[in-house]
């Protein structure tokens, strides 16, 4: 396995971050995020919170944040109000030209280090770069309970096209990733993709830009019933994950990947561009023809497992475009 870059402590860096939190109805847990965002060992960074139409206390609890901390450039925006995907794509436009943008979930936890690690991890990227980190997933309270799973196969995009895995909650990318991601939200938005974060993965891949994945968690992420996506760490939830393979939703999930990359192919490289027409071919082929062009193409998840689940679901014509 490739060795994964190790932050550099001594690399001279000079980096103004831009925080995007997508928030809706989070006075429960946000504070609490908002405090460790005070925390961060990082200095220089500002905060945008785009607000779908909170109807609690979200929205005063931001204004509080605020008012304690007069010398930060905190924002408080209103979001489009189609969900948090939208949202987080949203928020791509209240990032500058120089920044470097970090996405933040209402209801999670920064560690000190999250900013200046992945800094530094990945800071002397002459071209696009972005990385995340593992979370140290948490119970409602924020008491530790494991590790996120630790992928062991390198960020790739013919990973990204079939697999999430690349949280969108511990993200962060540098200008001239991040001005790959605003120009291609356009596109994102109209096909309504489903995770801000999986369509991140896939265009900054395609497009050729360093992806890093950290070994190290950076995040408390807090494990509750409003959770958009949860923990991913047990055999059951594994299961459940691979069984999702096989249903519609996933197959639908892929085509609308798909019309977002495609919206935005004149960013990714000629190589990836191809491989992606390839992809939307084999997926409108008959079932065990897509299988074995998606096995041809060297498409693949993080585990065995999930791979050979792929290829099942495919070859029963379970990812086939619904007409």
């Amino acid at each position: 396995m490739p060795s994964v870059p190790r932050p550099d402590a001594t690399a001279p860096l000079t980096a103004r971050v831009a925080i995007l939190l997508a928030s809706f109805d989070g006075g429960r847990f946000i504070g609490a995020q908002l405090d460790s965002l005070a925390a961060q060992g990082w200095p220089d960074w500002r905060l945008v919170v785009s607000d779908d139409g909170s109807s609690d206390g979200t929205r005063d609890i931001v204004g509080e944040f605020a008012r304690r901390h007069p010398d930060r450039d905190i924002r408080l925006v209103d979001g489009p109000r189609q969900g948090a995907t939208r949202n987080f794509l949203s928020l791509l436009e209240q990032a500058a030209p120089d920044e470097w943008i970090a996405f933040c979930d209402q209801d999670d936890a920064w560690l000190p280090q999250r900013l200046e690690r992945g800094l530094r991890m990945i800071g002397a990227a002459s071209g696009p770069a972005a990385t995340s980190s593992r979370t140290l997933i948490c119970d409602d309270a924020l008491r530790p309970v494991t590790p996120a799973p630790l992928f062991r196969r390198p960020p790739a995009f013919r990973n990204a096209l079939v697999q999430a895995c690349l949280p969108g909650n511990t993200f962060l990318a540098n200008p001239q990733a991040a001005a790959l991601l605003r120009g291609g939200a356009a596109a994102a938005a109209q096909a309504g993709v489903i995770s801000h974060d999986w369509w991140a993965y896939q265009l900054l891949t395609g497009a050729g830009a360093l992806v890093v994945r950290d070994p190290e968690p950076t995040v408390l992420y807090r494990q509750h019933h409003g959770n958009v996506m949860g923990r991913n760490d047990t055999l059951r939830a594994r299961l459940a994950r691979i069984a999702m393979l096989g249903s519609g939703d996933y197959g639908g999930w892929l085509q609308a990947n798909i019309r977002a990359l495609q919206g935005a192919r004149g960013l990714l490289t000629p190589e990836n561009a191809a491989l992606l027409d390839c992809f939307e071919a084999a997926l409108a082929a008959p079932g065990p023809l897509a299988a074995a062009r998606l096995k041809r193409m060297g498409l693949h998840r993080q585990t065995a497992a999930g791979t050979l689940a792929l290829l099942v679901a495919a070859a029963a014509g379970k990812l086939r475009p619904v007409a």
